[in-house]
């Protein structure tokens, strides 16, 4: 939880063996080729995982073929001012719930729903979590937000318009954070730190996301 000094939240999932992943999509394994209870020198693990495991975010090249990888990424895609929006809707984020938000050009918008409460407590994947529904992905696109977030594995909804979501924010040249816990954070404004590994031309990879004391409400020379 927040304190009222200098305050971090870990809103990153953990990495484990047997964990929740994307049906078809290689799961996370980790398995120790050196241990010291065997009598080795040292410890040390070999991890198989798939780009979008866990905690992650996607490059324009996940589903642009001549799109950018996240080694290309701008820093201050997802690091700076960031705004959490509680969402309601159990279905998905719709732009009709957007709009009372006002948001603005250049915001980095996390969107904390059910997903938060419900889908990390297993490691089955849960196939009705809560998305981005195409209108509100077109809505985001036009605000030109600068990042997007969300609490579960995909943007886009399991079987429905996973594609056609991500490209949407993609060719928009939005930053998409999939994978986030935001279970013990509140609606408002925090400091955000998001850095995925530095892998050359990946479509996606592993990150770890902290939110920092809130800020003031926004404004834009908060960017």
């Amino acid at each position: 939880m927040l304190n009222e000094e200098r305050a971090w939240i870990d809103i990153s999932v953990t990495l484990k063996t047997g964990m929740v992943h994307w049906p078809g999509d290689p799961p996370f394994l980790i398995e120790m080729t050196l241990d010291m209870e065997r009598g080795d020198k040292a410890n040390l693990s070999a991890i198989s995982m798939g780009s979008h495991s866990g905690t992650h975010m996607d490059a324009p090249l996940h589903f642009i073929q001549t799109g950018k990888g996240l080694d290309e990424m701008p820093f201050d895609a997802t690091i700076g001012a960031a705004r959490v929006i509680e969402i309601f809707d159990h279905e998905s984020i719709k732009p009709e719930e957007l709009v009372a938000h006002s948001i603005c050009s250049g915001e980095r918008i996390l969107f904390k729903t059910g997903n938060s409460e419900r889908c990390w407590k297993t490691d089955s994947f849960i196939e009705d979590f809560i998305y981005i529904s195409t209108g509100a992905a077109h809505f985001l696109a036009e605000k030109a937000v600068r990042t997007v977030g969300i609490d579960y594995l995909s943007v886009g909804g399991y079987g429905k318009n996973g594609k056609e979501v991500h490209r949407v924010l993609l060719e928009a040249g939005i930053w998409i954070i999939e994978g986030l816990d935001l279970s013990e954070v509140k609606g408002g404004i925090y400091e955000l730190i998001c850095l995925p590994l530095k892998i050359l031309n990946s479509d996606g990879a592993p990150a770890r996301a902290v939110l920092g004391k809130k800020r003031e409400p926004f404004y834009e020379s908060n960017l």
